[in-house]
């Protein structure tokens, strides 16, 4: 039974933005590796009802990247398919050497969504960050996005990243942080935190390798307790209980992953005796 079906009316868990006070649920959607599923019209109409899932749990935060071959254009049909432009908080990246691409880059990525302009646009793995960091303030500035930020994935260049945080007015970090790969905690997450930075959690599943691992493995007995009513959940509510976390976007080719992955956004969060139970339960299989 779903989490919606338990508890009509359920009221979705949202954490604010910190520079603006905006609710954002907890529970985005990643497109990587997902949508880049090029003209198969067969796939492209799978990942609709994907989205459409995520829409129908109370999602609206998108993550997406030029990087990821074809997923910009996916998102644009199936946005279409919908009808939906109204409803997506859409999360892009600049990822391009040219420093003086930024805006080209963005309206490309815009017309392929079909939207008129972007929430929030970001640096991404600090490709070029210094340009385009300077000419997305400008962009803010005008209107032309809502919010700025910058990204990094699989642990690297913290020490830049941490410095990048301490001296610009970012509104957004993506970065990578799930039960296994904590080193976020050390630095990065107290800076947001006092820094008023929201955190976008990336690789919430490790690509996957953490269901590989574990899915065979019996939940603890207390999971329910957490709130936690599968692995899904589990490894979801462990990221956004985090007080620093402002959400997380696991990435999904299946409905029911998708309802899964999105019942991580209601009900309650672990506390912080039960965050260190879960990771100490995983870190013991």
């Amino acid at each position: 039974m779903s989490a919606l079906m338990a508890a009509p009316g359920a009221e979705a868990i949202t954490r604010p933005i910190p520079s603006s006070g905006e609710p954002l649920p907890v529970i985005g959607m990643g497109t990587w590796r997902t949508f880049n599923v090029g003209g198969d019209q067969h796939l492209v109409s799978e990942r609709t009802q994907v989205l459409k899932t995520f829409f129908e749990w109370g999602g609206t935060l998108v993550d997406s990247s030029p990087m990821y071959g074809s997923a910009d254009d996916v998102m644009g049909e199936a946005l279409d398919a919908l009808n939906a432009h109204e409803r997506v908080f859409g999360a892009n990246k600049i990822w391009t050497r040219d420093g003086g691409a930024t805006r080209e880059q963005d309206r490309a990525s815009r017309r392929k969504w079909g939207i008129d302009r972007f929430d929030l646009q970001q640096v991404h793995n600090l490709l070029a960050w210094e340009p385009h960091l300077e000419t997305l303030k400008q962009m803010k500035a005008d209107g032309d996005i809502r919010y700025l930020g910058i990204t990094t994935s699989h642990g690297r260049r913290h020490r830049d990243f941490a410095r990048i945080m301490e001296q610009e007015p970012l509104d957004f970090v993506q970065l990578t942080y799930n039960v296994l790969d904590r080193e976020a905690e050390q630095r990065l997450l107290p800076l947001a935190r006092e820094r008023g930075i929201a955190v976008i959690a990336n690789r919430p599943f490790q690509g996957g390798s953490l269901f590989r691992r574990y899915q065979s493995e019996p939940l603890p007995g207390w999971a329910a307790e957490a709130g936690c009513g599968n692995w899904a959940e589990f490894f979801l509510k462990f990221i956004v209980s985090h007080p620093a976390v402002t959400c997380a976007i696991p990435a999904t080719t299946k409905v029911k992953h998708m309802e899964e992955n999105m019942g991580a956004q209601y009900g309650n969060l672990p506390d912080e005796q039960q965050r260190r139970q879960m990771a100490d339960y995983v870190a013991g299989l």
